[in-house]
């Protein structure tokens, strides 16, 4: 029997009874299905319901057809797992077990995917205190001279913990383990009963280096759950901030991945030419991370014909030396040579990961929120979609190289023709017992958060799945069959975040 389910642009708010709720049985069939028919998985998270059952929430995402789908089921100690037939979900399986002690049998490596996150063994087990013995399992492979190596969690220079277990044979990796989750830090619990004085500011540190894109994704998401119309102004100064955090990240991780094959001349330049980016978000709004700037109705910051002339200058002379030092780098052999076929993952193992951003870019993959689920004035102004197919090094970096060309053309374009009016109006009370997904392409890929409200207009559940969640695997992956020395390299390439992980 065909379900019907509940279609959503993006940004679009409807009551929570508006959404499918199917018996388990049914929603396992859609699930599958809807997969197989070209869907995939945007977030999937547990909710508890009260009498010791969790509402299972799924979003699918139609990229070519723009929209987005949730539906849910309720279920208690335990579910057929998913991941057996769709892969893209073992990380998001893994999470609910994690949280709520709902085990999705048949998974097939369950344990939990944040080293200190509080386990219950059942839905009904109030023990946050417990911690499996399942959390410092790690995968091994055995034979003849195969050996493990350890890295982290602490690591050299200033860096996050996490911890990265190799089995190899000799240099030749077989398997990498990836462990997250040193210092979780709970954003996602704070964030109910809000919104308050504090919930921009946590949005603003989800993740420190992507802090447009999480505001942003925030902002949309109250705007979508008030029916408040952002000026148009407002909406091209959010996309200026937007691209200028791609713009900056970009340019810094080519210099990073230049540094670790032992390239200065492009490390060096490009370490400089970042700041020169975050100056530029500093010259608008007063910080280098675009903190203050966007606000739910708007932003806080506007800018005069001497500031965006000024904007102007800056932006032709770094992206002049840019083009300069990235010139550099192509034009060395020894370079290109150790960033191609390095680090390789395939179209397929991509989709079947579920990749977003740069990493599936790469991969030959056309998924960008800007194209596919525009909102503000994206849904105007749109920059061309940027791809590779190698899915290599080479094409992660290759990819970042086209988004920094096209992201300059749309931010000179977009201050030259600036719309008049407004950067920001009143916001209205929020709607009570209302649901909204808001989706925003941020600079490692496809952001989503997830509101739902109370009967008293408050956070009932707020749900946030930063590029990295779907992202992590897909290192494991370019990893398999690599020597070890290439982890340096592959790593850089996909730049994935830690804190962004351990919401």
């Amino acid at each position: 029997m065909a379900v019907r389910l509940l279609k959503l642009r993006n940004c679009q708010a409807k009551t929570v009874q508006d959404i499918t709720q199917l018996p388990f049985k049914a929603f396992y069939d859609c699930v599958i299905e809807e997969i197989r028919k070209g869907a995939r998985v945007v977030s999937f998270f547990g909710k508890p319901q009260g009498a010791g059952t969790i509402v299972l929430m799924m979003i699918l995402a139609y990229d070519k057809e723009g929209y987005l789908a949730p539906f849910s089921t309720v279920v208690t100690d335990s579910y057929d797992s998913l991941t057996v037939h769709i892969p893209e979900v073992h990380w998001f399986e893994r999470e609910i077990f994690e949280q709520w002690g709902v085990r999705p049998e048949g998974h097939p490596w369950l344990k939990p995917i944040r080293f200190h996150a509080p386990l219950r063994r059942n839905v009904n087990d109030c023990d946050e205190k417990e911690i499996l013995p399942s959390c410092t399992q790690f995968f091994s492979v055995e034979g003849e001279e195969i050996h493990e190596v350890a890295v982290g969690p602490v690591h050299a220079g200033i860096i996050e913990p996490g911890h990265f277990r190799f089995q190899c044979h000799g240099e030749h990796v077989f398997h990498l383990e990836i462990s997250l989750g040193y210092q979780h830090r709970g954003i996602e619990k704070t964030l109910i009963g809000g919104p308050d004085k504090r919930t921009i500011h946590y949005m603003e540190t989800v993740a420190g280096d992507t802090t447009v894109g999480h505001s942003l994704a925030y902002c949309q998401a109250i705007e979508g759950i008030t029916d408040c119309e952002v000026p148009l102004r407002a909406s091209a100064l959010r996309a200026i901030m937007l691209e200028l955090e791609r713009l900056a990240n970009h340019t810094g991780d080519l210099g990073a991945l230049a540094g670790d094959v032992g390239y200065l001349p492009t490390a060096s330049y490009c370490g400089r030419l970042r700041g020169d980016f975050l100056n530029v978000t500093a010259f608008i709004c007063g910080n280098r991370f675009g903190r203050t700037m966007i606000r739910p109705g708007g932003v806080m910051f506007d800018l005069n014909d001497t500031m965006i002339a000024e904007v102007q200058k800056r932006l032709v002379k770094t992206f002049e030396d840019v083009k300069n030092a990235v010139s550099l780098l192509w034009g060395s052999s020894l370079v290109v040579d150790r960033f191609d076929e390095t680090g390789s993952v395939t179209k397929q193992a991509a989709l079947d990961l579920g990749l977003v951003g740069v990493s599936a870019r790469a991969c030959g993959i056309e998924r960008d929120v800007r194209f596919d689920f525009p909102t503000g004035i994206f849904q105007f102004s749109q920059i061309p979609l940027s791809t590779h197919s190698s899915g290599d090094v080479f094409a992660r970096a290759f990819v970042r190289w086209l988004e920094i060309q096209r992201s300059v053309e749309f931010v000179m374009d977009q201050l030259h023709n600036l719309p008049g009016g407004k950067i920001v109006v009143p916001v209205p009370s929020i709607k009570r017992d209302h649901m909204v997904i808001s989706l925003v392409e941020g600079w490692r890929g496809e952001i989503c958060h997830v509101a739902l409200t109370d009967k008293k207009g408050s956070i009932a559940y707020y749900k946030i799945v930063d590029p990295s969640f779907h992202n992590w695997m897909g290192l494991a992956m370019a990893l398999r069959g690599e020597e070890i020395s290439d982890f340096p390299i592959c790593n850089k390439s996909f730049n994935l975040s830690y804190c962004g992980h351990d919401l």
